[in-house]
């Protein structure tokens, strides 16, 4: 595991605010010249700290969605009900997060379709596909209150402040 210094950090909290930032920006918010700055960059890539660079996206622009978090449970507990839950997930775009949960659940996903009725046509096509959804809870957002956009970066590498 890569031990990571108080400047790592800081380029991590920086790139995860500003993913798109030069270089020379990027050297000068963490007060390095830019050859050590991008040297430290890439060794955070390379050790996997940093797997993508992605746009965040304010989808009310894009027009009327609802997000929705579904709890579901298999009916068999078996790998091979797991991996062929897993894998159909690939068919459906509308499932844009999903997790194994341990406790009462299997799995939670997060789903983002246009209305409700659209949501009802997945969840129909998923159970008629049978994957291997036993029960399922729906949950719908209401409001946005706090996103994962930056994770507390100093306790997970074990520097708190």
């Amino acid at each position: 595991m890569l031990k990571l210094d108080p400047r790592d950090i800081e380029i991590l909290r920086v790139l995860a605010r500003e993913g798109r930032i030069t270089k020379a920006a990027l050297a000068e918010k963490i007060n390095l010249s830019p050859t050590p700055a991008w040297e430290r960059l890439k060794k955070l890539e390379k050790a996997g700290l940093i797997s993508g660079y992605r746009a965040e996206f304010n989808l009310r622009k894009l027009g009327p969605h609802v997000t929705l978090f579904v709890a579901a449970e298999l009916s068999d507990h078996t790998a091979a009900s797991f991996q062929t839950f897993e894998r159909s997930l690939d068919q459906h775009p509308e499932v844009v997060g999903c997790w194994a949960l341990g406790g009462g659940f299997d799995y939670l996903m997060q789903i983002v379709t246009r209305d409700i009725d659209a949501y009802q046509r997945l969840i129909d096509s998923m159970l008629d596909a049978r994957i291997g959804i036993a029960r399922y809870f729906t949950y719908i957002v209401t409001k946005e209150v706090k996103s994962a956009a930056m994770p507390p970066f100093e306790m997970l590498a074990g520097h708190l402040d």
